[in-house]
């Protein structure tokens, strides 16, 4: 097993090599680029709806377009050598292409070759195209001989702090992405084939920024394996729905309340660390704004209460037989963090709180998607070995 540290948003140092089985520990930063919450809200719809478009063939009713989108920042980077270059790479479970020079250029070193292949692949918010490389790639100190990576040569709808994706999700996401090959392996089918790990199994612990701090070592990516130090109690497993990490979930509840006209109607969506929000099935969604009185906030995008009408009940779900409780303290966006998200003290004086849930209707999609803000309390298993995903409650 081997467990790598990492941020959401920025990197720090990278170890140069690693062996099978081991642990190593890398100290990462975080901050927060979001001016804008209407920027971030707007990209996770847009993200959405793009993959489900793509890997669905239906034509969606939303009304973002991938022009229309300003991206921010906000989600977990690792630190990753390619060559003898590094690069800031977004922690992605929701793609499966590992790619760079979204703002670094690369500049191939005596250990890449190029396939001459063309390479391409778009997430509703942001696309790149370019040519294929293979090369030695390291993330955290583990690293394969042989990657196959994308090099753009165009690439729109990335921020500053971003140089590309280090894609972790299932190898069937990166069918037709590059020219004359049907998938390409990832980045960790790769540390399998050459026996830097043992099994394909990536462990992922993100944890929320505390207080007003702009930056945090908040992240640990654990390959090989998990890492029983990051959660409690034991994890739920359960089956894999294709194409994504998707997953079932049922029995949607507001404190004793059941979200939405069925109260045991089973919904598919997935986990995807590419999405900040938690966004909800469409009949959960407006069932929870007609208990707590809430409505979509024009200004960020979130979901805004009364004055004086913070919701005081938990929210919760069932994943696999057991029961997902969120907190108000946890689905409720700091207000301590209010500023950087742009919300002014106007609006925070008018506002009973903001929660940090979307309707994936809004997107056209008719499950439900658990972004950041549900695993920065949750551990998440991807388990390729197995085709399950696994869930537990954050230590």
């Amino acid at each position: 097993m081997v467990r790598v540290d990492i941020s959401s948003v920025l990197v720090a140092t990278a170890i140069d090599l690693a062996t099978a089985q081991s642990t190593i520990t890398v100290q990462l930063k975080k901050i927060n680029t979001v001016t804008n919450a209407s920027h971030l809200v707007a990209g996770d719809y847009a993200r959405l709806r793009h993959h489900h478009s793509k890997h669905s063939g239906n034509v969606f009713r939303g009304a973002i377009s991938e022009g229309s989108v300003i991206n921010e920042g906000n989600g977990y980077i690792a630190q990753t050598k390619v060559g003898s270059q590094t690069f800031d790479l977004l922690v992605d479970t929701g793609s499966s292409n590992t790619w760079v020079g979204a703002h670094t250029k690369f500049v191939p070193g005596r250990t890449a070759n190029s396939t001459g292949h063309a390479v391409k692949d778009s997430y509703g918010k942001g696309n790149f195209s370019g040519i294929e490389y293979i090369d030695a790639v390291s993330v955290g100190g583990i690293g394969v001989k042989q990657q196959s990576i994308g090099v753009a040569q165009f690439a729109t709808g990335f921020p500053s702090e971003l140089d590309g994706i280090l894609g972790l999700g299932p190898v069937q996401l990166t069918n037709g992405t590059v020219q004359g090959v049907s998938e390409v392996p990832t980045f960790i089918q790769n540390l399998l084939s050459e026996g830097v790990i043992a099994q394909n199994i990536l462990g992922i612990s993100f944890a929320p920024l505390q207080g007003i701090a702009p930056e945090s070592p908040n992240g640990v990516l654990t390959f090989g394996g998990v890492d029983a130090n990051f959660f409690k109690g034991n994890i739920t497993y359960t089956p894999r729905i294709p194409p994504f990490w998707g997953i079932s979930a049922c029995s949607f509840k507001f404190g004793p309340n059941s979200l939405g006209p069925n109260s045991t109607a089973s919904y598919s969506g997935f986990v995807d660390t590419g999405t900040t929000l938690i966004l909800l099935p469409s009949p959960v969604f407006t069932a929870f704004l007609n208990l707590t009185k809430g409505s979509v906030d024009p200004s960020t995008g979130f979901i805004a209460f009364p004055a004086n009408g913070k919701p005081t009940h938990d929210v919760s779900f069932v994943v696999g037989g057991t029961t997902f409780t969120m907190t108000p303290e946890q689905y409720l966006l700091p207000e301590t963090q209010y500023a950087s998200w742009g919300i002014t003290a106007q609006e925070a004086q008018a506002s009973g709180g903001y929660a940090l849930f979307g309707n994936a209707e809004t997107a056209g999609a008719p499950g439900f998607v658990l972004g950041i803000g549900f695993l920065e309390f949750f551990y998440s298993v991807y388990d390729t070995e197995n085709d399950r995903v696994g869930l537990a409650p954050a230590a």
